[in-house]
């Protein structure tokens, strides 16, 4: 048995300890409670023991398009990502979830849910260590050939499937699936991940036919005068298995929907930000008893994995929209990036909170020099002064996987470095049939 212990230890599913251990014992986690109680182990002064943040959208392969389309609205920015990437392979692919898995263990992350457009993050989470569910992408209006696509990436994955690293499919949003192919995902009986009211430019095209997405109409599904939820709840097929990332655009009608289906939600700020598309109604999204977790989607449209940013922003996005100071606090901010997360992944019985009995996924995060010290509120300094330079180390299945300068990864970046080099240096590439 191995004990680790800090200043706090947050285990989210109970109030902070002060002067907090936790005993790990096979992987798992065999008790909680005070220095007192378990003895100080490995302790780290001026230190919180955290949860292992659950990153429940996240683009792995895309870890090093940061910029790509900066400035452009929703469809003219994905228009440029559908033609940068046709301009690199698998081997490239896998260089760059490398680097994304390594991030986010960097980050405190300890488990990911994972769009993934090729399937290499799975091969990259199972190198590396990071938990995962790897949401396989499939486009297309022919079920069949969605099916097909599936199986390719399937057998591409298998070497790397294990009880850390699971497999799922993505019909990657409404505006690029034909409600056939949602239904043949569904029937898969795997868990599915999707994107839905992302942006006002999705809703012109599903509903209208019009708007910026209209150049690229030759990859998507035509228009019926609705949103895809409506259109998917029209159908009978919104349904528990589904994590629906983004539900921006989404009104009261839509939340409801979502709500009686149970359909979990993943609220992606920075990139809602930063891609221009909106604040997501966070509150209303709670309120309604859906399971929503934090996602700091691709680094194709936010500038890192850092869960803390993710964090902060979820924090000032939900009180600059409701004008309330009490919207969103760092407990709660915490909670939706751990338990909240494993909820929505359905992963909740085994991580998310420090339980006993649960999987030993943690993060130790130093808050030395922080304005934040001497303690008052630890789960503010926490969500307030984290960041990925402060995580000391992370732990999966109480293995550390990230060691603050102990793991440089040199090659791993260097790699990635040069795949992000062969997609801005060669000629452009004529767009694949595939966002």
């Amino acid at each position: 048995m191995r004990v680790l212990s800090a200043d706090w230890v947050l285990p989210v599913e109970g109030a902070p300890i002060e002067n907090g251990a936790v005993a790990i014992e096979d992987g798992r986690i065999a008790a909680v409670g005070t220095i007192d109680d378990l003895g100080a182990g490995d302790h780290f002064a001026e230190a919180a023991i955290v949860p292992g943040i659950v990153n429940a959208h996240s683009h792995l392969e895309y870890a090093v398009y940061a910029g790509f389309g900066d400035g452009l609205s929703f469809a003219p920015w994905l228009a440029t990502h559908i033609e940068r990437k046709a301009r690199i392979d698998r081997p490239e692919m896998e260089a760059i979830a490398r680097l994304g898995a390594a991030q986010c263990l960097a980050s405190g992350i300890t488990t990911v849910g994972d769009a993934a457009f090729t399937g290499a993050s799975a091969h990259a989470c199972a190198e590396l260590g990071l938990r995962a569910i790897v949401y396989l992408e499939v486009f297309g209006r022919d079920p069949a050939e969605a099916m097909r696509q599936f199986e390719e990436k399937t057998a591409y994955v298998t070497p790397a499937v294990s009880d850390r690293v699971r497999i799922g499919v993505s019909p990657h949003a409404p505006y690029t699936c034909s409600t056939e192919v949602y239904a043949a995902c569904l029937a898969l009986e795997v868990p599915v991940m999707t994107h839905f009211n992302e942006s006002q430019d999705e809703l012109d095209w599903l509903i209208a036919g019009e708007g910026p997405m209209k150049p690229v109409e030759a990859l998507l599904v035509d228009p019926d005068g609705q949103s895809g939820i409506r259109r998917l709840a029209a159908a009978g097929l919104l349904d528990p298995r589904i994590v629906a990332a983004h539900c921006v655009k989404v009104d009261s009608e839509e939340i409801g929907m979502l709500a009686r289906h149970d359909v979990a939600v993943v609220h992606c700020p920075r990139s809602n930000g930063l891609l221009g598309c909106g604040v997501a109604p966070l509150a209303e999204l709670r309120d309604a008893g859906l399971r929503v977790g934090i996602g700091t989607d691709g680094v194709s449209s936010v500038p890192s994995h850092d869960a803390f940013e993710e964090l902060r922003t979820a924090i000032s996005a939900a009180r600059a929209r409701s004008e309330r100071a009490d919207a969103l606090s760092p407990t709660e901010a915490l909670e939706l990036a751990t338990l909240g997360g494993a909820r929505a992944l359905g992963l909740e019985a085994d991580i998310g909170s420090l339980v006993p009995g649960k999987r030993a996924d943690l993060a130790i995060l130093a808050l030395s020099g922080s304005p934040y010290l001497p303690w008052e509120d630890p789960a503010a300094a926490v969500v307030y002064g984290g960041a990925a330079e402060r995580v000391l180390a992370t732990l999966v299945d109480g293995e550390a996987r990230y060691e603050r300068g102990g793991f440089e990864w040199h090659e791993l970046i260097d790699a990635a470095a040069a795949a992000r080099g062969g997609m801005l240096a060669l000629p452009a590439a004529t767009a694949t049939s595939q966002p």
